[in-house]
């Protein structure tokens, strides 16, 4: 089991020619992700690599080569509309890479997704990974940018806003001998897709996943609403860590959604949202893993 995505699952990458788009599109097949299509608007008829179908819409890799999940390397101006057309064209999950999204945008995205049963991570994200039982974790599904060889198949799930806070902690639990059911980096924008308490049910309903990783940062209130679910409703062992601890109140750390503001979103007030909830915090970066370790 693995939640949102496994070694079966069909892909269609929107952007595929582009030069981000077919970087990583070569990094996922050869990762063993079965990419079945590319969409590039005005280059249908043509193959990515001499094997990859490409269409005009999204619509057509889904009638033509079953793709069900999207991942969007799209410029920031038509990210909104790419994530939009997959969901009318019904692929049920969109990873969207893409980072400085208008926040506008997002708005209006979020607004078409209520009325359908498609799933957004992202934007600006490192996107999903379940990891494959090959040599380097390969022969699983990797949608994105994060480095495949880091990874083990294993039972522990990372959530994460950040996305080299992800590898990090990947990187120390592979080292621990600690493999992972699935890892999904949802970004750090104010406004996107699954936040911490949809992949939360999702981890705890998998019965593979034996404990999760999350990593969270300043700003906002969504992990103290995930601290609150935890507490109430999570069956499994939670560790976390907090990203920002000495930002300055009112300057953007990173990620557009990572501001203190009027006082609120601080560290210390989701260090303490956790701990109240039975979460352990690493107490630094360096110790996600053996903090993870501890609780198994």
């Amino acid at each position: 089991m693995s939640i949102l995505v496994d070694e079966k699952t069909r892909v269609v990458f929107q952007g595929i020619t582009g030069e981000s788009g077919s970087l990583h599109a070569r990094a996922c097949i050869a990762y063993g992700t079965k990419v079945v299509a590319g969409v590039t608007p005005g280059r249908g008829g043509q193959k990515f690599d001499e094997k990859v179908p490409v269409y005009d819409t999204v619509e057509e890799a889904v009638k033509k080569d079953g793709a069900e999940v999207s991942c969007i390397f799209v410029p920031p101006v038509g990210a909104a509309d790419a994530i939009i057309e997959a969901a009318a064209a019904g692929i049920r999950l969109v990873v969207c890479i893409t980072d400085g999204v208008p926040v506008i945008d997002m708005v209006r995205v979020r607004r078409f997704l209520e009325g359908t049963n498609t799933k957004l991570v992202g934007p600006n994200c490192p996107g999903v990974i379940t990891p494959g039982t090959g040599p380097s974790s390969t022969g699983g599904c990797k949608i994105g940018i994060m480095p495949g060889h880091i990874h083990k198949k294993g039972n522990i799930g990372v959530l994460s806003k950040s996305g080299t806070l992800t590898y990090e902690a990947v990187g120390q639990l592979t080292a621990l001998g600690i493999g992972q059911s699935s890892c999904i980096g949802i970004g750090g924008d104010p406004v996107g897709g699954l936040d911490f308490v949809d992949c939360l049910k999702l981890f705890n309903d998998d019965p593979e996943t034996q404990g999760v990783v999350l990593i969270g940062e300043i700003g906002g209130n969504a992990e103290q609403r995930a601290a609150e679910w935890i507490k109430a409703n999570m069956k499994k062992p939670v560790c976390a860590f907090i990203a920002g601890r000495t930002a300055p109140p009112g300057k953007r750390m990173g990620h557009a959604g990572a501001i203190i503001a009027g006082g609120k979103g601080t560290a210390a007030e989701k260090m303490a949202a956790f701990e109240a909830a039975g979460v352990k915090v690493a107490p630094t970066p360096a110790e996600m893993g053996s903090t993870m370790k501890s609780l198994m």
